[in-house]
């Protein structure tokens, strides 16, 4: 595969990838705790924790949005987003060892957390060697 052809890839994979915490942050933002668990009893002060951290995931998928056009030249601030989410997604792990398995869009997210974004991570790396390789020479 062309330098050309991986580059454009990965940034369909991130583009796609940018969905869910941009769908599930602007949703969580909007509805609160029920955009997740219908039924829950709901104090001010977990409705505006909920909101804030929901606020942060959507400026994640922001973020990483934002990455996309020049994948390549993105390297640090996609590695800053990326260990983010991994933070995240070991603080999710830790509540599953001390919990127990959450729901099924928890185990989903925590995918994307712990196994998705890594790799998304480790080929933004690649792609951007090739393509300082392919410019420099």
């Amino acid at each position: 595969m062309t330098p050309a052809a991986e580059r454009r890839l990965l940034q369909l994979a991130v583009a796609i990838a940018c969905l869910v915490p941009l769908t599930i942050g602007a949703a969580s933002v909007a509805l609160g705790p029920s955009a997740i668990a219908r039924g829950l009893a709901v104090s001010a002060s977990f409705d505006s924790h909920f909101r804030y951290l929901s606020g942060i995931f959507l400026a994640l998928g922001l973020g990483f949005a934002s990455c996309v056009p020049a994948i390549e030249a993105r390297g640090p601030r996609f590695r800053l987003l990326g260990a983010m989410v991994v933070a995240g997604g070991l603080a999710r792990l830790l509540s599953l060892g001390i919990v127990g398995w959450p729901g099924a869009g928890h185990r989903f997210g925590l995918v994307m957390e712990l196994g998705v974004v890594p790799l998304l991570m480790l080929w933004q790396a690649r792609v951007a060697r090739r393509s300082s390789r392919q410019e420099y020479g």
